[in-house]
């Protein structure tokens, strides 16, 4: 079976829960990843404003036109950004 995320929703400060394709849900705290991997495309999404504005694409949850911000959907699944 191929897993794929099926809906996203911010829930904390710079987290967001995440519904994947086999009905598993997990919360997932994408702000701690993006303060330890300090990188200026990431950067940006530290602002809650721009962090909020996440699609499901493919799958997938992005951030940014051109997928600035993208994990591999088993570590997402594993509650995990690295």
């Amino acid at each position: 079976m191929i897993l794929n995320i099926v809906s996203a929703k911010y829930v904390a400060p710079l987290s967001v829960e995440l519904q994947f394709s086999d009905g598993t849900v997990k919360i997932v705290d994408i702000g701690s990843f993006i303060k330890a991997h300090p990188h200026p495309q990431y950067n940006s999404y530290l602002d809650e404003k721009k962090f909020k504005r996440f699609k499901i694409e493919m799958g997938n949850i992005v951030w940014g036109k051109n997928w600035d911000l993208v994990f591999p959907i088993s570590a997402l699944y594993n509650g995990k950004c690295d």
